[in-house]
């Protein structure tokens, strides 16, 4: 059966550095949010004049948010449409919160959960200031926002609840704090492959 795997969690987690070495070992397409809406970003704030490299405030989710998603997850649903495994990172804080978008999602394929078999790996930290080490550490000019305005991006540090109507086990969290040896990615393959 195909699989899509979501692998969310809040930045600096290293859900994508996790996804590309699972993605590698078991030939799964990858579809990262952030690599695939960069260009289009990029063009949409320079041309309402502002910051290029903002990832974070309301602007940007007003005018780049949206598209992301869709564009990140029409590229992921066309393959599984043609049998693939994909793999898709990001943070889908929104449609995490909503019950009935992965069945869309899944709809606009003709598939539905009994055709293709979801997975959600939970990628998080042990504490607030690890994620703040690592986001500093990667000196990513579109992380200024995140620590510029500290105080309101850590309330995105917290696991959330997945709303959508999966079946047990489905939904694992990954503590992904220290280095990403083979064991830990191992334990992450058995969450999601059994």
């Amino acid at each position: 059966m195909r699989k899509l795997v979501f692998f969310l969690g809040a930045a600096g987690a290293g859900k994508t550095t996790l996804a590309k070495a699972l993605a590698g070992r078991r030939r799964a397409a990858l579809f990262d949010m952030d690599t695939l809406l960069r260009p289009a970003a990029e063009a949409v704030m320079t041309m309402a004049g502002l910051d290029p490299s903002d990832r974070d405030s309301d602007d940007y989710k007003r005018l780049c948010r949206d598209l992301g998603y869709r564009i990140t997850m029409d590229a992921a649903l066309e393959n599984i449409a043609i049998g693939m495994d994909a793999y898709v990172i990001g943070p889908f804080t929104k449609e995490t919160d909503d019950p009935t978008w992965l069945e869309r999602e899944l709809g606009r394929i003709g598939a539905t959960l009994r055709d293709v078999d979801v997975k959600v790996l939970f990628v998080t930290l042990q504490g607030e200031s690890k994620y703040r080490e690592r986001i500093e550490a990667r000196q990513s000019p579109l992380d200024a926002w995140k620590l510029e305005h500290w105080e309101r991006f850590r309330r995105s540090l917290a696991p959330r609840e997945i709303r959508w109507p999966l079946p047990p086990g489905a939904v694992a969290y990954f503590d992904n704090s220290g280095p990403l040896t083979d064991d830990k990615l191992e334990q992450a393959e058995r969450l999601l492959y059994g």
